[in-house]
């Protein structure tokens, strides 16, 4: 091997084809969703679970982000999920920014987090916009928030302008101890990039990498959140979104490295009945 150190692009490169060689070849191996369980790894070892997928606990409600995001949301029901959201103790509430006062206020006496969206659901804001929507979010009672990635950028070869903007949104979001996921669209992606924009979020410091907005007309697949669990390791958060309906999705999107779900369909989700199938409700 030549003693120049690689570059970051070449080093990129040489992970993403290592990650995606493997996966390829289990994935050809499989013959279902439940031997797919087995070819990732013990993925619920990864969030913290100690047992094979097949152990998944019951109460899922804490991997949950319960979720409305369609434009036409009214204020009755952002106070209904946030009294779905304290009766089931999900792990937050995600809304859009508008709703993120009314949603902080109903939950002050519960241990539900207020989540919002950040460049939702395009991703196509500058930075600087972006970090501001970010504070005002936190000022209104925010304590995450999930960043949509500048998809355009990232398909055009831009990293620099998709790590600059993960940087200026975590840091304003750090600096008061708020936590963020970024949102990649790995329905608008092909596997390299869903790696670049995965790696790109690690750099960044970002407490999480999400799959989807459920907007963009393709949501989580298993093996999407196993590829991003591979590329940004063990220590990161992986959130799977779009198209999580019953418990079964999302005991599959946990075995493959998932540790936050986001889903419209949380009650049913818990009380072990389908969902809603609408993708514009995440």
């Amino acid at each position: 091997m030549s003693d120049q150190p690689l570059d970051r692009e070449m080093l990129v490169e040489l992970i993403t084809k290592e990650v995606l060689s493997t996966l390829a070849s289990q994935v050809d191996r499989c013959d279902s969703l439940e031997a797919l369980r087995h070819v990732v790894g013990n993925g619920a070892d990864r969030v913290a679970f100690h047992g094979e997928a097949s152990d998944v606990p019951i109460e899922l409600a804490s991997y949950i982000d319960h979720t409305v995001l369609k434009p036409e949301t009214t204020a009755a029901e952002i106070d209904t999920l946030c009294e779905e959201a304290a009766e089931y103790h999900f792990a937050s509430v995600c809304v859009n920014p508008s709703w993120v006062k009314r949603a902080a206020g109903n939950l002050r006496d519960s241990d539900v987090k207020v989540c919002s969206v950040i460049g939702f659901p395009f991703g196509a804001t500058t930075a600087e916009i972006k970090a501001m929507e970010a504070r005002r979010a936190i000022r209104d009672g925010a304590r995450e928030v999930d960043m949509v990635i500048n998809v355009g950028a990232l398909k055009s070869g831009d990293r620099d302008t998709i790590l600059t903007e993960m940087q200026k949104v975590v840091d304003s979001a750090h600096e008061s101890g708020v936590i963020v996921k970024v949102i990649i669209e790995t329905s608008l992606l092909t596997d390299e990039e869903k790696v670049i924009a995965s790696s790109l979020a690690k750099k960044a410091k970002a407490d999480f990498v999400k799959t989807s907005t459920g907007f963009a007309g393709g949501g989580a697949t298993v093996f999407d959140v196993a590829l991003m669990r591979e590329t940004v390791g063990p220590d990161m958060g992986v959130k799977a979104s779009g198209g999580v309906r019953t418990a079964s999705d999302v005991e599959d999107m946990i075995a493959a490295g998932a540790t936050r779900i986001g889903a419209s369909a949380g009650v049913q989700i818990v009380g072990g009945d389908e969902g809603d199938s609408g993708g514009s409700k995440y």
